[in-house]
């Protein structure tokens, strides 16, 4: 009976976790309010690791054209000067400029950022200030395509993702309300926040990766882990497809909605 219970409880980490991870309702705030609620012991960075890879697989098989068209227009500009692919490669630098304000503070700032990822009212404010963000863009169309963005949009959004190092801060949401504010059109915006989504969570899979391989209960317990695992890809396949539909239909009211309930609802009752 307790095998089930533990396998249950892998299954609904790796569902809950994937499906708030790709969706601008932040996955680690909703994990810290989990955790108050239920109390359930912190997972540890391990586990969260194996989940990002599942949020990874998902965004990574869902822009896989664009990723292709990436790496080929890139290397042809690089290697050939195929003045045709100048495009593929300006985009592709820009998307490495915007994961570098993430990607060092992430660094310099970890240690702090430890300490306040179980504060669950922090969580709550957070949660109301991406509430209100979301509301801010909710009718923003921008006019700004792929070629049109500049290095200054690409750092704008590169620091929207650093603060999403914040607990309740989410990711995608932030990166997704700077660049409407920076003018990208929607589809823009949705393909360049997930994009450099990529090089950041792999960027923790390489740092979490000594952990993963020098932890015992990764052996022990590693077709739970698996089983999260499989769980956090389709959930997370199904969230990224499920928020590309409503952004380009222009409804991420009813996510600012959402952010706002629950934040209230941490605030006074957790």
């Amino acid at each position: 009976m307790n095998d089930f219970v533990e396998l249950m409880q892998y299954i609904f980490l790796g569902l809950f976790q994937g499906f708030t991870e790709p969706i601008p309702i932040s996955s680690s705030g909703h994990l810290v309010m989990l955790r108050s609620l239920f109390d359930i012991g912190n997972t540890g960075i391990t586990f969260e690791a194996f989940i990002n890879f599942g949020s990874l697989i998902a965004v990574v098989t869902i822009y896989r054209r664009d990723i292709w068209q990436l790496i080929v227009g890139s290397s042809r500009f690089l290697f050939n000067r195929d003045e045709a692919s100048r495009a593929d490669f300006r985009y592709a630098f820009l998307l490495i400029i915007a994961t570098i304000p993430a990607g060092l503070l992430g660094v310099l700032l970890e240690d702090s950022i430890g300490e306040i990822s179980d504060r669950v009212k922090l969580v709550g404010v957070t949660l109301i200030l991406t509430a209100i963000a979301l509301w801010i863009i909710r009718n923003f169309h921008g006019h700004k395509d792929d070629e049109q963005l500049t290095i200054k949009d690409a750092v704008i959004v590169g620091f929207a993702q650093a603060v999403a190092l914040v607990p309740g801060i989410s990711r995608s949401g932030a990166t997704i309300v700077a660049s409407m504010l920076v003018g990208m059109k929607r589809r823009s915006a949705l393909r360049f926040s997930f994009l450099m989504y990529i090089p950041v969570s792999v960027g923790t899979m390489i740092f979490a990766v000594s952990d993963v391989l020098g932890n015992p209960e990764v052996s022990s317990q590693f077709m739970l882990y698996l089983i999260a695992l499989i769980a956090a890809i389709f959930s997370s396949y199904i969230a990224l497809l499920l928020f590309i539909n409503i952004m380009t239909a222009g409804k991420l009211k009813y996510f600012a909605y959402y952010c706002l309930i629950v934040g209230i609802l941490a605030l006074v009752f957790l």
